[in-house]
């Protein structure tokens, strides 16, 4: 099943109907270690919703933080070893993928994720700038995997490329990260063959697509949401993205007015404007 979050409370999408979930059975809903197994029974406290656009939805996501995992796709290795400008960064990139330890870090509070259909931003002072496609991880206060979305992490290469110390601010931002449009509950793990798309689209017409899929990762769900919460607890659960196995070339930036939908199969195309 899904969620869709809006100004009016949360729907659930049941066989592709939706229907509101009352009031009080919302509170700190995607907080609860029993997410997947309290939503089944709800079915006779179900209201019928009618569609709700895109761009009028919020971010799926309450008062988690949310975090990001980096060089987990081969590709992104590759991307973050080209950008590199001093050549001690490129051995960085390498080491960081070959590791056990997976790299982790803040992407950003919840009041500052950007919802469907509303604008990501692109900071004034970098020069080269991408969405990045991800998989995103709703996890609970006791570390379970309790369902998925879309995420955008939006970076700025050449401010990271710099030197490897400047990802904070080449990742941490206003309007850096979108998530969206539903989050998919369920335990089981998507599967390895699940795609991953990006198309970014410029005056309507489209200037870059790609496509990857989960087996793509070089690191298993689990063990990212295994390390991220070793030592650090998240009362409110978490949201993780899972890395990017899609990168633009190197001669492509992003523009203002650039149209970026990112669809994941079987969870849906989150939609942002570049602002």
């Amino acid at each position: 099943m899904k969620l869709f979050r809006t100004a009016g409370g949360w729907l659930v999408e049941r066989d592709g109907r939706r229907f509101h979930l009352p009031p009080d059975l919302t509170s700190g809903l995607t907080t609860r270690d029993d997410l997947p197994s309290f939503l089944a029974k709800t079915a006779s406290r179900l209201v019928a919703a009618n569609d709700v656009a895109p761009e009028h939805l919020l971010p799926p996501i309450e008062r988690q933080e949310v975090w990001a995992a980096g060089v987990t796709y081969l590709r992104s290795r590759t991307a973050r070893m080209e950008e590199a400008k001093v050549a001690s960064g490129s051995q960085f990139y390498d080491l960081v993928y070959h590791a056990d330890r997976p790299e982790l870090f803040f992407k950003g509070a919840a009041w500052r994720v950007v919802a469907p259909g509303h604008a990501v931003r692109i900071r004034r002072d970098a020069t080269w700038n991408v969405p990045e496609p991800e998989l995103a991880l709703l996890i609970s206060p006791a570390g379970r995997i309790l369902g998925y979305t879309a995420g955008n992490d939006m970076s700025s290469r050449d401010i990271e490329g710099e030197n490897p110390l400047y990802l904070p601010q080449a990742k941490i931002y206003d309007g850096s990260c979108a998530l969206g449009p539903a989050l998919v509950i369920r335990t089981e793990p998507p599967a390895a063959t699940t795609r991953i798309g990006l198309e970014i689209r410029r005056r309507s017409q489209p200037v870059f697509t790609g496509s990857t899929t989960l087996a793509q990762m070089k690191r298993d769900l689990a063990t990212l949401v295994e390390y991220l919460y070793r030592e650090t607890s998240f009362p409110d659960g978490c949201v993780l993205l899972t890395g990017t196995g899609i990168v633009p070339p190197d001669d492509f930036t992003l523009k203002s007015g650039d149209e970026i939908a990112i669809t994941i199969e079987g969870v849906g195309t989150l939609q942002n404007v570049v602002a």
